[in-house]
C-alpha cells in the first residue's frame, strides 16, 4: 500500500511538464532538454508475470527522440527506509517492462528493446546506503563468468539531501516544490510562499494547479487535524496566501520539516504508529479527496460525503487518482470504462 506521501508525489509526477524537469534538474542527463511536451506519454506499469508484478504507484513514461522511445522508470521512495535490494527490484521492474513490449508487438521495426532510463526517487531520513549497482550485490564470480553476470545500474535522486543554494536558484516548479518541503519555516515564509503565490497566480493548466493542490495537501496532511484544506481557489490574495502559510510554517517547524531535522522526523513518524498511523492516514486521505472534489466539483451531495467517509484505503486512493483527470464527479466513482 502506498503511503500517503507517496501519493502527493505521483499526482506531481502524472505530468510531463514534472518529470522533465525531474530529469533536466536533478540529474547529470541532458537528453531530454529540449523534447517537446508532446512527445511524453505515460505508460501503464502494472505488468503482470506468472509469479510477480511491478508496483503500480511506480511511474513509467516514454518519450519520443526522433524516430525511436526512451522509455523513463521513477521508482517512488517517500519517507521509507533505505531498501537494500533495490537496484534488483529495478532489474526486474524494467524486465516486466521488456516482456511487456514484447506481448504487446511494441518494439521498434528492428526488434530491439528500447533503452530505459531508471530513477529512484527518494526522500527518506536516512542516508542512502544501497548499492546502486545489481554488481553491489553479487557474490564475486569466477573469472571465466564474470562477463555473464547479469548487471542493472539506477540513478538516485535524494531529495533530503539536494543542495539548498541550488535549488533556491532554481525557477522551476518542481524546485519550488522541493523547497516548500525542505525549507525552514522562516524561508517558507519569506521566500517560497511569495514564489508559489505568484506561480498559482500564473499557471495556465487546471490540471496541474490541481496535482500541486494535491501534493500540499498531502504535504499537510501528515499532521492532520491543525490546518484546514488548501484549495487553489484560496489563493486570492498575496496576504491570504502568507497568512495560511505562516500557520502552514508553524506547523512544519512541529513535525520536523526544518533542514536537517532528521531525528525530529524520526520522531514524529515513531509517534504516528505507536498512535494508529494507518488509521490516521485515512483520515487525512479523506479530507484530502474531499477538498479536491469540492475544489473541481462544488459542494459533494451527502451520498458522496458517506460513500467517501466509509470507504477503505483502497478505494480512496482509487478515487484520488481518477479525481485529477475525471470530467464528471460520477465518472470519479464509476469503475466502468469510459
Amino acid at each position: 500500500m502506498p503511503a500517503l506521501h507517496d501519493l502527493g508525489y505521483r499526482s506531481l509526477f502524472a505530468h510531463p511538464e514534472l518529470v522533465r524537469e525531474l530529469i533536466t534538474d536533478f540529474t547529470p542527463f541532458k537528453l531530454l532538454d529540449e523534447a517537446a511536451l508532446s512527445s511524453f506519454e505515460r505508460v501503464n506499469p502494472a505488468y503482470v508475470s506468472e509469479r510477480l508484478s511491478a508496483r503500480e504507484d511506480d511511474i513509467v513514461w516514454r518519450v519520443r527522440l526522433g524516430d525511436e522511445f526512451l522509455y523513463v522508470y521513477i521508482l517512488l521512495e517517500c519517507q521509507s527506509g533505505v531498501d537494500r535490494w533495490m537496484a534488483l527490484r529495478m532489474q526486474t521492474y524494467i524486465g516486466l517492462l521488456y516482456q511487456d513490449l514484447v506481448k504487446g508487438h511494441a518494439l521498434s521495426p528492428g526488434l530491439l528493446l528500447p533503452p530505459v532510463l531508471p530513477l529512484v526517487f527518494y526522500n527518506g531520513s536516512p542516508h542512502w546506503s544501497a548499492s546502486m549497482d545489481l554488481a553491489g550485490l553479487l557474490m564475486q564470480a569466477p573469472a571465466e563468468l564474470a562477463a555473464l553476470q547479469p548487471a542493472q545500474r539506477y540513478v538516485l535522486i535524494d531529495q533530503q539531501r539536494l543542495d539548498p543554494t541550488a535549488l533556491e536558484t532554481n525557477a522551476t516548479l518542481l524546485a519550488l516544490l522541493f523547497r516548500l518541503e525542505l525549507s525552514s519555516a522562516p524561508d517558507v515564509l519569506r521566500k517560497v510562499a511569495p514564489a508559489l503565490t505568484a506561480w498559482f497566480h500564473e499557471a495556465p493548466q487546471a490540471s496541474l494547479r490541481r496535482s500541486v493542490e494535491v501534493w500540499v495537501n498531502h504535504l499537510l496532511a501528515r499532521r492532520p487535524g491543525k490546518s484546514g484544506p488548501f484549495t487553489c481557489n484560496s489563493v486570492k490574495e498575496v496576504a491570504d496566501m502568507g497568512r495560511k502559510f505562516e500557520t502552514w510554517a508553524e506547523e512544519f517547524e512541529e513535525i520536523g520539516f526544518q533542514k536537517g531535522s532528521a531525528e525530529g522526523i524520526a520522531k514524529g513518524e515513531a509517534k504516528g504508529k505507536a498512535e494508529g498511523k494507518a488509521e490516521g492516514q485515512v483520515i487525512a486521505l479523506r479530507g484530502v479527496l474531499g477538498s479536491l472534489l469540492r475544489s473541481r466539483f462544488g459542494e459533494l451531495p451527502a451520498p458522496v460525503t458517506q460513500r467517501i467517509d466509509q470507504a477503505t484505503q483502497a478505494e480512496l486512493e482509487q478515487w484520488f487518482e481518477r479525481s485529477l483527470n475525471a470530467p464528471s464527479l460520477q465518472a470519479v466513482f464509476d469503475a466502468r470504462p469510459a
